[in-house]
């Protein structure tokens, strides 16, 4: 867990408290009792009587998310994946409560299937490598067509008015060693303000399996926001197409 260097820019909205947690391991506790810990102290949490416990007490054969909606118990390995998934609930407790329930609804419906369904696969992309952007909307007009020119260089300075929030505790696992390919699937917020705990309310009562299944995002590359990355800042970062993909011509249905 040494290896997260919280000066990263993306970890602004999780530096407080994750150095905490980490702290907390220094000190010998497992990772399950280090957000314990915290979150005996946090506000966010308070009201959803959430813990954290070893991942031994998941019972065999069930499923991991109707285990933590039966029990309100979180099982939690000793690593980085399991650090940033206790984190997120940590900081966006109601709206990992709101996936929670949505994962449980679709597994009481249909079980464990061998291949998910269009909704549970989106609550699982949303869970583990979402990012939620706050921003004009002509940044999110060439997000959603790709226009990486416009997005980044053209349009460069309008990002002072936007937020990209990392949530996806899979995407911020990766970002520990980051690379220029990592890529978020960004979702729109329309949070009163760009308070994490503004967010979280939003998102929390926006989210639906039906809305999620619709597959509303888009696709960035993270490491391409400005300030996030050195040289980001020269244009012909973005020429590179195996990272800045061009948005797929549409089919001619005219042609034959």
């Amino acid at each position: 867990m040494d290896m997260v260097d919280w000066s990263d820019p993306w970890l602004a909205p999780w530096r407080g408290v994750g150095q905490i947690v980490v702290d907390h391991t220094r000190t010998g506790l497992d990772c399950a009792s280090a957000l314990n810990a915290v979150a005996a102290r946090h506000e966010g949490l308070s009201g959803i009587g959430l813990q954290f416990v070893p991942q031994a007490a998941l019972p065999a054969g069930e499923a991991y998310e109707a285990f933590i909606f039966r029990t309100r118990k979180v099982p939690t390995r000793h690593g980085l994946h399991d650090l940033f998934n206790g984190l997120c609930w940590l900081q966006f407790p109601a709206t990992k409560t709101r996936l929670n329930q949505l994962q449980a609804t679709q597994i009481a419906a249909s079980g464990i299937q061998p291949v998910r369904g269009p909704a549970r696969d989106a609550l699982t992309i949303f869970d583990e490598n979402a990012a939620f952007f706050q921003g004009p909307d002509v940044l999110w007009n060439a997000l959603a067509a790709k226009d990486w020119h416009a997005l980044f260089v053209t349009h460069r300075l309008l990002w002072q008015q936007a937020q990209l929030v990392l949530f996806g505790h899979a995407l911020l696992e990766k970002l520990v060693s980051p690379r220029k390919p990592i890529t978020a699937h960004v979702y729109r917020a329309w949070a009163a303000s760009n308070l994490v705990a503004d967010l979280d309310a939003w998102m929390a009562t926006d989210l639906s399996a039906e809305k999620l299944a619709a597959k509303p995002f888009a696709h960035l590359p993270v490491l391409g926001v400005p300030g996030w990355w050195p040289g980001n800042d020269d244009p012909a970062f973005y020429a590179d197409t195996t990272v800045f993909r061009p948005a797929r011509e549409k089919p001619d249905r005219d042609s034959k």
